[in-house]
Formats: structure tokens, C-alpha cells, sequence
């Protein structure tokens, strides 16, 4: 069981569970095809942001397997809400997670989904006790394999033509991380 202390803070940001004022924050990003490009989801207008958000305020802990965490990633200076990263439990017998991110796109290449993703990692190797954190991504997403290499977690797979997602064929990147090298990390 994980149930962080929040807020989570780091030199810039502050990692919390969503709150219901977060919502046009939220929209703001969850409506644009550019960030939707490789999600399984479309662009949301408000009701199925709102309802995403909803699912977001119900889990601020991982209580059991299949659980998934979904924090907002704040700038601290400002309050402004610049994205989310999340953790899903797979699997508690093989303590196995899952991590990811989504992020406003007026906010990046300023290191914000670096910094949010090593407390992800952080609280699944050293929260939860995980053995093994995968993290994957359509294999075109350039954007987020460089930020999960960043991380330091090594590419391990690449499925191609692994699932149909939107109407066509994607390939999958697979990357991951075990616990003795989150320890072994500079």
C-alpha cells in the first residue's frame, strides 16, 4: 500500500491528487489533438475532462493491484498546473508498476516531466517497494522514449505492429527500470 505525504514537492514543482478546481487546467490540455496524438483516447471537451477528472480524485493511494495513481504536476513559483504523471500497481506478488505522463505542451523542454518522472520512480521503488517500473509509448513518440532514457531506464522492447489504436496499426516502445538500478543511479 502507498500513501504518499503530499504534497510532494520538488526544487520546482509540487506533485499533489487532482482537486475539482483543476479542471479547465485539465481541459486546457486534455481537449488538444497534439497531446492526444498517441494516447488511446481522443481530444476531450469539458464533460469528458471533467469525467477523467472525477477518476483522478478517486485514487489518491495505491490501496491494491491495479490501482493507478494520477498526480497533478504543479510549477510551485505560480500554482500552475503544467501536467500529470501516474503510477499503476500491475502487479503486487511480481512488484511489478507502471509509470507515465501527459503534460501541457506550453510547458515542455523545461525538464518539468524529468523532474515529476524521478518521483514517480521514486515513490514506486522506494513507496511501494516495486521490483520492476516499465514505461511504454507509441514508437513514434520521440518526445517521451528521450524523457523515459533520461530517467535512466533502458529501452527493452519495440513491438511492431503490436496493436490497432485509432484506426491504424502502432508500434510500442517498452522501457524499464529495476530496483537496483534506481538505487544505483548517480
Amino acid at each position: 500500500m502507498l500513501r504518499p505525504d503530499y504534497p510532494i514537492e520538488t526544487d520546482r514543482l509540487t506533485l499533489r491528487p487532482f482537486a475539482e478546481d483543476d479542471l479547465d487546467a485539465l481541459h486546457a490540455y486534455q481537449r488538444l489533438p497534439e497531446v492526444t496524438r498517441y494516447l488511446y483516447w481522443e481530444p476531450r471537451d469539458r464533460a469528458a475532462t471533467a469525467e477523467s477528472l472525477k477518476k483522478r480524485i478517486a485514487v489518491p493511494t495505491l490501496e491494491k493491484e491495479g490501482d493507478i495513481l494520477v498526480l497533478a504536476v504543479v510549477r510551485r513559483e505560480d500554482g500552475v498546473l503544467l501536467g500529470e504523471v501516474n503510477l499503476a500497481w500491475l502487479s503486487a506478488a511480481n512488484r511489478q508498476g507502471e509509470f507515465g505522463f501527459v503534460f501541457n505542451p506550453a510547458h515542455h523542454g523545461r525538464g518539468y516531466a524529468r523532474e515529476a518522472a524521478v518521483e514517480m520512480l521514486r515513490l514506486g521503488f522506494d513507496g511501494l517497494g516495486l521490483h520492476r517500473i516499465i514505461g511504454r509509448c507509441e514508437a513514434r513518440n520521440t518526445a517521451s522514449a528521450n524523457l523515459m532514457a533520461k530517467v535512466g531506464m533502458r529501452r527493452e522492447a519495440h513491438f511492431v505492429q503490436n496493436e490497432i489504436v485509432k484506426g491504424e496499426w502502432n508500434d510500442e516502445a517498452v522501457y524499464a527500470m529495476l530496483a537496483e538500478e534506481w538505487a544505483a543511479r548517480p
